[in-house]
């Protein structure tokens, strides 16, 4: 957990392109829990715009989408002189993303992807917290979320295969 923000800081990475990405256009300064904060404003994206995505545009999406993170968050590191602030949650929207890329399609799978993202997250079994604490800079803040949403992106194809031979 990385000390909040000061208000210099805050207006300090709200003053660039890259603070508005890497912080979830602002998700990423909730006072409290800034990573579900990002997490839970991926949702709204992936529901109205990308789960109808053929597979090519939506990893088109999560690469772009990967890459832009990696140089927001990158931005951002030098910006504030720390690695992986809280505030910085673009890699909990990609996160999100690769969670739910074969998510069915009742609303409710969305939750249990956010749930099962957050675990993975919060838990970080390895290789995710060996990415965390090794990796340094933009790729650093980013690599340990895309490996917490692979994770969470097999435990929900799992647990739907398991609801679907069960009904």
């Amino acid at each position: 957990m990385s000390a909040p923000l000061t208000a210099a800081q805050r207006r300090q990475l709200l003053s660039h392109p890259a603070g508005w990405i890497a912080t979830a256009l602002g998700a990423g300064l909730a006072p409290k829990a800034p990573g579900t904060a990002g997490s839970l404003v991926a949702l709204l994206p992936w529901w109205f715009l990308l789960r109808d995505l053929a597979w090519p545009w939506y990893g088109l999406v999560l690469l772009a989408g990967f890459a832009l993170g990696v140089w927001a968050c990158a931005v951002c590191d030098r910006c504030l002189g720390r690695h992986d602030q809280g505030a910085l949650v673009w890699d909990e929207v990609i996160g999100m993303w690769i969670t739910l890329i074969a998510a069915p399609p009742q609303w409710w799978w969305m939750w249990v992807g956010f749930g099962l993202f957050r675990l993975f997250d919060i838990w970080k079994p390895w290789p995710v917290s060996w990415a965390d604490c090794r990796v340094h800079g933009g790729l650093g803040v980013m690599l340990d979320d895309v490996l917490a949403g692979i994770y969470a992106a097999i435990v929900l194809q799992v647990l739907a295969w398991v609801v679907r031979a069960l009904a």
